[in-house]
């Protein structure tokens, strides 16, 4: 018998978030195109849409940005176990701590929009907090003037941010909140299943998240950009790589089979931003040379550019450090977790999978 492994097109739940089709280039959140969210929303009128299932009017805007505003600064009780960690814990293993400590200021069950709002609000105030402290300086507290992305920009540095970063950067959150039953969705979803609260259901998402076959960052295609360097050296240095037959980092992708709708977004993004940084000019031009490239040398693979390209020319204008990339990452990400939280909550059953014995028999008994 063969081996079944990954759980490769099992469905293991029903969902009325998002639908990832990989074979058509969709991501649809909630009956609306995530592409254009992207490019047209606010990263809370996103959330809002994901938690509650349609778009807010300014009302209601207004109240989820107050929502998230208000629980932006760290409890006490977080803030003591941070000081007592050691600088040197990765920023995603502080983020799985802290959200586990979490799960004692909330009864367990069931999960509330409440919750999902204040684990929302506090992971970005937990991951600029960390990076201070391992550069030895001081937190700066949220500015409850900034909305949900200026204002995390403005705890990493203090400064007020480039309104074109904070467009880029927006569209890159709302495009990573939600992507299917991937494997942090699902860790999140077994857990709560069990009854256990949403605290600790993001805790292993967030485990999940940090395994970099699922939130590996976009790291290499910044080498390659850097590399690069101008536009003027994308050809001959893409078709240096090519001819020596390697992978040109930042194209194709695992679900995609067309184009990443995710991309797509950012490269619409970054193309209106252009002129305002000189990362967001050298992407899309590197990005138009090394498609056709690609379809010279591997004509008929359609290989075209991931989200992980784009949001490599967004992290590195925004000057966003490699060891905040997937925690970046997990900042978006929560609002589907706990959108998918929510749901389980209303339909859960315990997820209880088979598997298949391969071991030795015991030996028969002799008679």
């Amino acid at each position: 018998m063969a081996k079944v492994t990954g759980l490769d097109g099992i469905v293991a739940a029903e969902t009325d978030i998002s639908l990832v089709d990989g074979e058509q280039g969709h991501l649809i959140y909630r009956g609306y195109w995530a592409k254009d969210l992207a490019v047209s929303k606010e990263y809370e009128e996103a959330a809002y849409l994901l938690w509650f299932g349609e778009l807010p009017d300014e009302a209601r805007l207004e109240s989820v940005r107050n929502s998230l505003q208000s629980k932006r600064e760290l409890p006490d009780r977080i803030r003591k176990l941070l000081e007592a960690l050691p600088a040197t814990m990765p920023v995603m293993n502080v983020l799985q701590v802290a959200t586990a400590a979490m799960s004692d200021d909330t009864p367990a069950w069931p999960p509330t929009i409440g919750q999902a709002v204040e684990l929302t609000a506090l992971l970005p105030t937990i991951v600029t907090y960390w990076h201070r402290k391992q550069l030895g300086l001081p937190a700066i507290e949220p500015d409850a003037r900034l909305g949900h992305t200026a204002n995390f920009l403005y705890m990493l540095t203090g400064e007020r941010p480039n309104p074109a970063h904070v467009k880029a950067l927006n569209a890159y959150l709302v495009l990573g909140m939600e992507h299917g039953m991937n494997a942090s969705t699902f860790a999140s979803r077994v857990v709560l299943s069990t009854q256990s609260d949403m605290a600790s259901a993001v805790s292993a998402a967030i485990g999940a998240m940090k395994g970099p076959l699922h939130g590996g960052a976009p790291s290499e295609v910044i080498a390659m950009l850097d590399a690069i360097g101008s536009k003027d050296h994308a050809e001959a240095w893409i078709r240096g790589v090519l001819g020596r037959g390697e992978k040109l980092m930042g194209f194709g992708h695992r679900v995609y089979k067309t184009r990443d709708p995710r991309a797509e977004a950012l490269r619409e993004v970054t193309e209106a931003l252009s002129g305002n940084d000189p990362w967001f000019d050298l992407a899309v031009q590197t990005e138009q040379i090394a498609v056709a490239l690609l379809e010279e040398y591997k004509p008929g693979r359609r290989l075209y550019a991931n989200v992980e390209f784009f949001a490599a020319a967004i992290m590195r204008a925004i000057a966003l450090p490699t060891a905040l990339f997937t925690p970046a990452f997990t900042v978006a990400r929560v609002v589907g977790w706990t959108a998918h939280l929510l749901e389980q909550a209303e339909i859960n059953r315990i997820f209880r999978p088979q598997s298949v014995y391969t071991g030795p028999q015991p030996e028969q008994q002799q008679r």
